[in-house]
């Protein structure tokens, strides 16, 4: 069965991303999304894919890094045609992510698109394809986070490449996949606040040997 996606406007004006009744994200509380991208821009990233497009914000992030001139290349993966159509028409970051002469999307599965890629070709792999891998949306998306999804991602940096995982929470089970083949792994708690809520969000990274 399909998943149902949902892009709508709340009551309070925010434009929110919902996938198969659960929450995914908004445009409101964006930091963590910004935050992913920050730690590849820090590393000096010029090359990216970027798995899971959301609202955009992570992309827009790193097609303006250096008023527009640090990133050179950009792929985003997009399980979802609907969250395509819906950011193409003014949601979230709106469609000048999409149109960046430097962007390529392509609507299929993160790891399908990173199979694409020739080995040590990319600066950063950016993963924000789900809730993290204790809070799947989306069941299939559970490849991603185990050991050969893991590895298909760390194949396509340069030595020194950067590899983030977006989570809602901690996983020392990812970070020890991490360390099969990364160095330098962390996990980085990032403050959000969810309607009035202080939270944290995660961003777990490495780099390739």
């Amino acid at each position: 069965m399909d998943d149902e996606v949902v892009v709508r406007t709340r009551a309070d004006g925010a434009t929110e991303l919902r996938v198969n009744g659960v929450f995914v994200m908004d445009d409101v509380e964006t930091s963590s999304e910004r935050v992913l991208a920050e730690h590849a821009l820090d590393a000096g990233a010029r090359e990216v894919l970027v798995g899971g497009l959301g609202l955009g914000f992570t992309a827009r992030a790193l097609l303006e890094a250096d008023g527009g001139r640090r990133v050179e290349r950009l792929v985003v993966a997009e399980l979802h045609d609907a969250v395509l159509r819906a950011v193409r028409e003014g949601a979230g970051a709106g469609p000048e992510v999409l149109d960046d002469p430097r962007s390529t999307v392509v609507v299929g599965d993160v790891l399908d698109v990173v199979a694409t890629q020739p080995a040590a070709s990319l600066d950063a792999v950016l993963l924000d394809v789900d809730n993290g891998p204790d809070f799947l949306v989306h069941d299939a998306n559970a490849a991603v986070y185990d050991s050969t999804g893991v590895r298909a991602c760390a194949r396509a940096l340069r030595p020194g490449g950067t590899l983030a995982v977006w989570s809602m929470a901690d996983s020392e089970t990812l970070r020890e996949r991490l360390g099969e083949v990364l160095d330098d792994v962390r996990a980085l708690a990032v403050p959000v606040d969810l309607q009035g809520r202080a939270e944290h969000y995660w961003v777990l990274t490495g780099h390739a040997r």
